[in-house]
């Protein structure tokens, strides 16, 4: 089984920072794409931000030149520093990774979320 656990969300101002983690653990053998998710209240589930097995990035329109997706392979984590924050961030935020399980199996698997919201 894999487990995703998620830290650093809360309370800013707008224009303040905050910085996301997801680490994973379990019956982990290989990590590919690894996601940042938000959903606001009355909103459909967005892609924020991706990065790919190969460090490749791609990031929402909203966000891009504000958030910074990152990966440690070794620690089996994602991280997403988001900078700039505007009211319109607030959301809860999902990481998402999916990889192969110890028997080869795909998987695709979420974390818990953690909220962020951010004050005009």
């Amino acid at each position: 089984q894999v487990q995703l656990v998620e830290s650093g969300g809360g309370l800013v101002q707008a224009g303040g920072s905050l910085r996301l983690s997801c680490t994973a653990s379990g019956s982990i053998f290989t990590i590919r794409a690894m996601r940042w998710y938000r959903q606001a209240p009355g909103k459909q589930r967005e892609l924020v931000a991706v990065i790919n097995s190969d460090s490749s990035t791609n990031y929402a329109d909203s966000v891009k030149g504000r958030f910074t997706i990152s990966r440690d392979n070794a620690k089996k984590s994602v991280s997403m520093q988001m900078n700039s924050l505007k009211p319109e961030d607030t959301a809860v935020y999902y990481c998402n990774v999916e990889g192969l399980t110890t028997f080869a199996r795909y998987y695709n698997d979420w974390g818990q979320g953690t909220q962020v919201t951010v004050s005009s």
